[in-house]
């Protein structure tokens, strides 16, 4: 019972780590940039594509292609900043979700037509196969890489974030576009580099999640109400909301599908609207 217990929560944690992950790039544009993108998955849907077909086509490794995936999304996301979204910053939410959610569906059918609508296999080097001993319990080798990819990226966006000039600039921008402009910041371009930072982070955890998430044309509608979800529970605008709100959501939906697999899928909505109730502003709600 002891060793179940474990295994879900060290699954919920892992799933989790993954959605923190793929959405604390929505987290930022739509917190500090105050933009609504519904088109993000698209973006980890890439990265995903990019690592499968340097795998399986090129035979280029692992861990290789998981740089890779980051600078491909990340070079989209800063060429999609600067000749479509730019100008939709100033516009209303409703106009910036249907433009996202109509990009979602040709990123959708663009895959669909290159790559086919079946699920894309992913062979993960024999180092991360199989289970390692932690603490007397047996755990997923890759599961504990990811978590300790995901440790490493959250210190590294904190530190960013909170102790260079470029995060110093990001908040600058966000709180007062004309002070800053007129204290010689380049506010488009730093919208512009962190767009395309959130976009980096969500196609490596595409290309990181293959494995536990799958990979198909459908993925940026199939996970969409996710990333939502860890944004909205978590707190727009912060790192420390949505990794928190990622982990608990990771945890109970894998221990509602696997305790109570006949609601299982109901389990996160549940919680979700409790939380919500409990924390409206989100667990680390962005204050104005």
């Amino acid at each position: 019972m002891l060793n179940n217990i474990i295994g879900v929560l060290f699954d919920g944690i892992a799933y989790g780590s993954l959605l923190f992950l793929i959405s604390v790039g929505l987290s930022v544009t739509m917190g500090l940039m105050n933009f609504i993108n519904l088109a993000h998955g698209a973006f980890a849907m890439l990265g995903g594509y990019v690592c499968v077909t340097l795998l399986n086509r090129l035979g280029v490794p692992f861990l290789l292609s998981l740089p890779a995936a980051f600078i491909a999304s990340a070079a989209a996301g800063l060429v999609l900043e600067r000749l479509l979204y730019r100008r939709l910053y100033k516009a209303s939410h409703l106009d910036q979700v249907l433009f996202s959610i109509g990009l979602t569906f040709m990123a959708v059918a663009g895959a669909t037509y290159v790559f086919g609508p079946s699920q894309q296999p992913v062979q993960l080097p024999e180092w991360l196969l199989g289970q390692v001993t932690v603490f007397g319990h047996d755990v997923g080798a890759y599961r504990l890489f990811l978590i300790g990819v995901v440790v490493v990226i959250t210190l590294a966006l904190g530190y960013l974030i909170e102790r260079t000039r470029f995060g110093a600039q990001i908040r600058a921008a966000v709180d007062n576009q004309q002070a800053s402009a007129g204290l010689g910041i380049n506010v488009n371009r730093v919208f512009s580099l962190t767009f395309a930072l959130g976009s980096g982070l969500a196609g490596l955890g595409g290309g990181l999640g293959i494995d536990v998430l799958g990979l198909d044309p459908t993925f940026p509608i199939k996970y969409m109400v996710y990333f939502l979800l860890v944004v909205a529970v978590g707190g727009a605008g912060t790192i420390k909301g949505p990794l928190f709100a990622a982990v608990i959501l990771g945890i109970f939906d894998v221990a509602g599908k696997y305790y109570v697999p006949g609601i299982g899928a109901f389990v996160i909505y549940a919680l979700m609207v409790l939380l919500l109730i409990l924390f409206p502003r989100g667990l680390i709600g962005r204050r104005a």
